[in-house]
């Protein structure tokens, strides 16, 4: 039986002086080059730092193979579930009659969670830069949450989060809530993290973004460190 979901969001639009970003992949990461021509390091690089030494111990204990293939299906999982949640949000017809269970669940928990709070959508997937920050990258979400411009980033975990942990998430969206207000001129206060799991209950963090640059631009600095040592 043929099973659609469709969102019904008001779209209010953007309007950014560059159509995209071009980036190419390096050794060292995803590079981003900016409408100037400068060349970017992804935030999503950047902050990997922050779970780096977390990641190798765990592969460590469970072996290389193991974490590949857990690392695998999580990624899969998690670019499905985006690309489900894309459609939705821009109010296009999905197809949920095949998704498997394991795509469902966190896409029908980040879709009840957008369709109670999510209003005036900017956009979604937006390519973003700061010559400050000398970061880019793309955030999934920027819209109304709750009535207040907010950041908005989806993810989806077998298990539940403590707030604790998500150190990098919160770091990560502060970085585009930066970006958003250099090109835009729009400030953004308000950063939103939604974690589908498996549990079927999903999270939902909101902090503040001032909260968070001070830590951003200590990582950033550690990172710059480290590449020119």
């Amino acid at each position: 039986m043929t099973q659609i979901m469709k969102g019904e969001f008001n779209h209010i639009g953007y309007q950014l002086p560059y159509d995209n970003l071009p980036h190419q992949y390096t050794k060292q990461g995803r590079i981003y080059t900016s409408p100037a021509g400068a060349k970017l390091m992804s935030v999503t690089t950047v902050l990997s730092i922050l779970s780096r030494d977390f990641i190798r111990e765990w592969k460590a204990r469970i072996g290389e193979d193991e974490a590949a293939k857990i690392s695998s299906r999580a990624s899969g999982r998690g670019t499905a579930v985006h690309s489900l949640i894309e459609d939705y949000v821009n109010n296009k017809e999905v197809d949920v009659s095949s998704t498997m269970p394991f795509v469902l669940s966190p896409f029908k928990q980040i879709a009840g969670v957008c369709d109670t709070h999510v209003q005036d959508v900017r956009g979604l997937e937006i390519p973003l830069y700061s010559s400050h920050l000398c970061l880019a990258g793309r955030t999934d979400l920027v819209a109304n949450f709750d009535g207040k411009l907010s950041i908005i980033d989806f993810k989806t975990s077998a298990k539940t989060k403590k707030k604790e942990w998500l150190d990098g998430y919160f770091m990560q969206q502060c970085a585009y809530a930066i970006m958003w207000e250099e090109v835009t001129k729009e400030p953004i206060t308000r950063l939103v993290t939604i974690i589908a799991n498996d549990s079927g209950i999903p999270q939902i963090f909101i902090q503040k973004r001032d909260r968070w640059v001070d830590p951003l631009f200590d990582t950033i600095e550690r990172y710059a460190n480290e590449q020119s040592s």
